[in-house]
């Protein structure tokens, strides 16, 4: 994969569109690589974090692609040169693999939710996506003991893609923990998006995502999210004045 980067606070990524992430991740699939591909979707709060999780920022350092999942990411960049095309978030991307899975008989495993969200989700996608095929699934209240049979079961499997909806970053650790035993060929992590599938959650009306305002949006469904949105003006600040190459 030959991609221009833009740089913020350090972390390098790639100026690709949804489309473009697709299509790379179409040739994943088609590849059967030996590894697994991990595709992190970075919001400014993993941003921010990785500046002192050094552990955090190794695994995005070594993932087989990152996308820019959030407005402030790509407007960052483009105050400062970068000029990102647009966001790329995880649950754009699950939609449009859901999409190109069902054209191609893609297998999935859906990891994570609460157990009535996990099967709501799971028949949701099978009524829109026919054609695709759900390996397996399990819902994200699993103890140490039923992780390993998780694990055992997905490696078993051998899905095309892995979802993990266990939030940020703890699906993106649990993902590069046991990386070299789920012998899917991508896993992603994509936040609550099964929530959204299921109708747990509202979706984004198109508006609201064309005038970037998703945040607010989501804070109006969700006063609760009041304190992580506060990072995202602490973001920009110390986005914007950066200096370093890490």
């Amino acid at each position: 994969m030959t991609e221009k980067y833009a740089k913020v606070m350090g972390v390098d990524f790639p100026k690709i569109t949804l489309e473009r992430t697709i299509e790379i991740l179409s040739d994943v699939i088609q590849e059967n690589r030996a590894e697994l591909f991990h595709v992190i979707t970075v919001n400014p709060e993993i941003t921010m974090a990785c500046q002192k999780d050094m552990s955090l920022r190794s695994i995005i350092d070594q993932a087989g692609l990152i996308t820019a999942d959030g407005i402030g990411i790509v407007m960052v960049s483009r105050l400062r040169g970068g000029n990102l095309p647009e966001r790329v978030t995880g649950y754009d991307t699950l939609l449009k693999l859901l999409d190109s899975g069902n054209q191609k008989k893609w297998s999935f495993y859906f990891l994570g939710a609460d157990p009535l969200t996990s099967e709501k989700a799971c028949e949701v996608i099978r009524e829109k996506y026919p054609n695709l095929i759900i390996a397996g699934r399990h819902h994200g209240f699993f103890n140490s003991s039923e992780e390993e049979q998780i694990v055992e079961e997905i490696g078993m499997l051998k899905p095309d893609i892995l979802v993990v909806a266990l939030g940020a970053p703890y699906a993106e650790r649990w993902i590069h923990q046991f990386n070299t035993q789920l012998h899917a060929k991508i896993a992603i992590g994509v936040g609550g998006s099964l929530d959204v599938i299921a109708g747990k959650v509202k979706e984004t009306p198109e508006i609201w995502k064309r005038l970037n305002l998703e945040w607010l949006f989501r804070l109006k469904q969700q006063p609760s999210r009041w304190k992580r949105q506060l990072i995202l003006p602490r973001f920009a600040i110390r986005a914007l004045f950066f200096r370093g190459s890490k």
